[in-house]
């Protein structure tokens, strides 16, 4: 069995006593790129900075390419430059008095590489990141997306095992952004590298993750891949961060032995169909509904499980999407629906959704 790339185990980093980190463990296998993602103070960069050296942890344990990092239990704990990780960060940290492949160069030349080695790696850097012809421009010169391009090189350039990504394309507009996750996930790929990822961007997180972590108050609320995470959310706070969900509460009706088909009874009467993930222990009070898999149609359809009448209360254009608010028997639900799907303010409806889209939550 191939050991993982990092391991985490019951990492502690506390600021005056306060943890901002409490009890968090995982693995990154090799090659994998996993995104730690929540809301700002919910301690994913704490956590990557922990890992790379750059905080202190109070207890637990990190380990990278099976040699401890940092352990509490054998007082160890390894200084940041002789981990073998890079940091690429939020602000770029690019010097704009340097060219480009002086940039690039600088964590070399620290390493005293031999001058032909520097070169060759430099070259091979900014050949991965589409920057080679402006190897000799200013950095002062280079627009956002560039200089976020030339602080990419300079972390792959000494061929760390580890790559750490701490917001990386926050700072950039959101054309560009979008853009940049199609090259870094084409980039992880090539390079085959381990690779960590913090952001808040949840469309971010769901486009360029192998796996997705979803981090609150310090602590892991799920861990799955992005598909895992958006339709089959664990907890309230899962469905509401990740995505646009609606949380329909109530209670259950009937359910099995182990994960499948219950019966949950909500406000207004209406009885659903919903899917539990997990064995039902029979105390849960809430599923989930994605506002994307949620029809509307203007007659009713007697033979679909989860239906109910509606009245469009609002209409509002977002260009790719439209959004309803509908009134129904359990009160309000947010309903997206392609552009080409139009309903009007007032209108009566039937409202429609599958049974594997209804998820009950655990917490």
């Amino acid at each position: 069995m191939t050991r993982a790339a990092i391991e985490i185990g019951e990492l502690v980093v506390r600021y005056d006593e306060v943890p901002a980190v409490n009890g968090v463990s995982f693995d990154v296998a090799p090659g994998e790129h996993v995104t730690l993602l929540g809301p700002s103070g919910c301690g994913k960069t704490t956590t990557l900075r922990a890992i790379a050296g750059l905080e202190q942890p109070s207890a637990g344990s990190i380990r990278i390419n099976g040699e401890t990092m940092y352990s509490d239990a054998s007082r160890h704990n390894v200084q940041a430059e002789k981990r073998g990780v890079s940091m690429v960060f939020q602000s770029y940290a690019v010097w704009p008095h340097m060219t480009v492949a002086d940039n690039v160069a600088y964590g070399l030349r620290v390493r005293k590489l031999p001058k032909p080695e520097i070169a060759q790696q430099v070259a091979r850097a900014l050949d991965l990141v589409q920057m080679r012809n402006l190897a000799e421009r200013s950095a002062a010169l280079l627009s956002g997306g560039q200089q976020q391009r030339v602080a990419l090189a300079r972390a792959i350039a000494f061929s760390p095992s580890v790559l750490l990504f701490d917001e990386p394309l926050s700072n950039l507009d959101a054309k560009l952004r979008a853009e940049m996750r199609v090259e870094l996930r084409a980039l992880q790929h090539r390079l085959g590298v381990t690779s960590l990822y913090v952001t808040h961007d949840q469309e971010e997180a769901l486009a360029i993750s192998d796996r997705v972590i979803v981090m609150n108050r310090g602590s892991i609320e799920q861990i799955g891949t992005p598909e895992d995470i958006y339709n089959r959310p664990k907890t309230r706070f899962v469905a509401d961060f990740v995505g646009s969900a609606n949380l329909i509460s109530g209670s259950l009706r009937t359910r099995g032995a182990g994960p499948g088909p219950v019966g949950f009874a909500a406000a207004g009467g209406l009885h659903l169909r919903a899917w539990a993930a997990h064995p039902p222990r029979g105390s849960e009070t809430c599923v989930a509904v994605r506002t994307a898999y949620i029809e509307i149609a203007a007659t009713d359809r007697p033979g679909d499980v989860n239906r109910a009448p509606g009245t469009i209360r609002q209409r509002l254009f977002h260009g790719d999407f439209i959004q309803y608010i509908v009134e129904w028997p359990a009160g309000q639900l947010i309903v997206r629906r392609p552009p080409t799907e139009m309903f009007d303010e007032g209108a009566a409806v039937s409202l429609f959704f599958a049974p594997e889209h209804c998820i009950l939550l655990e917490l």
